[in-house]
């Protein structure tokens, strides 16, 4: 009784208590009705068979077995795991839920975690094989599968995939698919245009070459990608792309995490050329320790911030960026301040640093840091005995280096040379094949207007009258469901983030675009 009352006098929970109360009637926050969407969209995606969360989330019987330990690790924002401050700045694929998301789940469990009825539940989600954007060019993989023992460590080990390319090639996105997402933690990807590389793999007896940090070697491009369970791949807006020279090898830097049992992996990239030369090719700036004025050195027993500068010289468009530091570090702060310091872009803020989940995130459009400009990089490092991530004990004196637990201070941002309207390019993941248009006598549905801001007009051929029809991210997660009415329905999607997602009804997938 207490905790009733207690809850009662939060405004924020009062609030989500009356909307449920509204919409599934006096205490029926069931699973399939309520908690299925949520647990599809924000976590079925690495929790279930094969891919990296360590049980599945694919049942009402897996996701109530697990009933509290979801409620406390969502309210605290442990889980979904998403590091960047949502109030700070936004990223294509934030994985964030909101209040009434966490109250709905809080409040499933309190209720003793009623199942509810099962024709209730959306259905779990339709993950994408093979690619998430359509059909490769070409693919490059590990020349031989990688085996990591089930010794609960962490590995890193790189893979060399030597091109063959006789003349540079322009590229659009690179895809990197996981071969074995129970141990596929992330994926870094460079460019190696000396042979340096396959000398390392040469002198490691395993498939490929460990190296903690980076590549072992200052690589041509040290990133020229990322993937991280969940992240949409990046495909770049027409007319701009990534050249990978002639003669040149790939480079993948595995991190294979934890695992308690023998496990293998294959990992492959998928490559999409350009359909013709491009305009602006995409470069990569680095923010690193000595920029910082001082050494970067953190004492044991210390809490110390280094603060980085990196100047813009001329108007460039940012599309994604990405600190980077080991287990001590402990926050990130990267913005841009105008020369009289009366403007600032905030870029991203990490307030909770985790070495296990980082990579490159993409901004929703091109944003732009204009000539003149400064990007700030502040980032603080906990050297005590009360960072539970601290690799010696007691705490010993911290430099710079290649092992994990040696330290690093990086912002690495990829960007392209600033044109007058790149503010209004998405960055959204489009899909890479075309969806043919519907002839206008014939059975079919139609959308309109595509893109759209607040709702989607549906013409219905009268023979789908009845079906069922789903709107999907670009993740398989479905967003909105229904059946159809009558001959002119509608969708209100203004609650829905701006994209790109997939309408599938009876004649097959449409692409929709959401526009802000």
């Amino acid at each position: 009784m207490s905790t009733y009352f207690y809850r009662m006098k939060n405004p924020l929970f009062l609030i989500v208590f009356l909307a449920l109360s509204l919409t599934s009637g006096w205490g029926q926050v069931t699973y399939h009705a309520d908690v299925a969407p949520i647990i599809h969209n924000a976590c079925t995606e690495c929790h279930r068979s094969g891919e990296i969360g360590p049980m599945p989330f694919t049942s009402f019987e897996e996701v109530s077995a697990y009933g509290p330990f979801i409620e406390y690790v969502t309210s605290i924002g442990y889980m979904p795991p998403w590091t960047p401050d949502a109030d700070y700045s936004h990223f294509v694929g934030e994985r964030v839920l909101s209040a009434a998301e966490i109250e709905t789940i809080s409040a499933w469990v309190d209720a003793g975690m009623p199942e509810g009825d099962p024709a209730d539940n959306p259905g779990e989600p339709v993950f994408p094989e093979g690619s998430q954007i359509g059909e490769p060019d070409m693919v490059f993989g590990m020349a031989e599968s990688y085996t990591h023992g089930g010794d609960m460590t962490d590995q890193y080990q790189v893979f060399v995939m030597p091109t063959g390319f006789e003349e540079d090639v322009t590229v659009r996105a690179l895809e990197v698919r996981p071969g074995n997402g129970a141990i596929a933690h992330h994926a870094v990807l460079g460019v190696d245009i000396e042979g340096i590389a396959e000398t390392l793999d040469a002198q490691d007896p395993n498939p490929g070459y460990e190296s903690f940090g980076d590549f072992g070697f200052d690589a041509y491009q040290n990133f020229f990608g990322a993937w991280v369970p969940g992240a949409q791949t990046l495909v770049y807006p027409e007319g701009i792309g990534r050249v990978i020279p002639a003669g040149s090898d790939l480079l993948m830097q595995m991190h294979y995490g934890p695992n308690a049992v023998e496990e293998s992996d294959q990992t492959e990239i998928n490559v999409f050329l350009t359909e013709g030369p491009i305009e602006r090719e995409v470069a990569t700036g680095i923010m690193g320790p000595w920029t910082l004025g001082e050494p970067f050195l953190i004492p044991a027993n210390q809490v110390k911030t280094f603060h980085g500068t990196y100047y813009i010289p001329t108007d460039l468009s940012f599309i994604s960026i990405a600190p980077h530091s080991h287990l001590i570090g402990n926050s990130w702060e990267v913005f841009a301040t105008s020369p009289n310091n009366l403007d600032t872009i905030p870029l991203i803020s990490i307030p909770a640093w985790d070495f296990n989940w980082q990579g490159f995130f993409t901004f929703p459009y091109m944003t732009k840091v204009p000539a003149g400009y400064t990007v700030h990089g502040i980032a603080s490092y906990d050297n005590t005995a009360d960072n539970p991530f601290n690799p010696n004990d007691p705490p010993q004196l911290i430099e710079y280096g290649d092992n994990t637990g040696d330290e690093m201070f990086f912002v690495f941002f990829d960007y392209v040379l600033y044109e007058e309207g790149d503010e209004d390019i998405s960055l959204e993941t489009p899909l890479l094949s075309s969806v043919e248009p519907l002839e206008r006598d014939a059975p079919g549905i139609k959308l309109q207007p595509n893109p759209a801001s607040d709702r989607i007009q549906m013409l219905v051929h009268p023979s789908f009258v009845g079906s069922t029809w789903a709107l999907r991210d670009l993740g398989g997660r479905m967003v909105l469901s229904g059946r159809f009415s009558s001959g002119n329905d509608r969708i209100l999607i203004g609650a829905l983030p701006a994209g790109v997602y997939l309408f599938q009804g009876p004649q097959g997938t449409q692409r929709v675009v959401i526009q802000r």
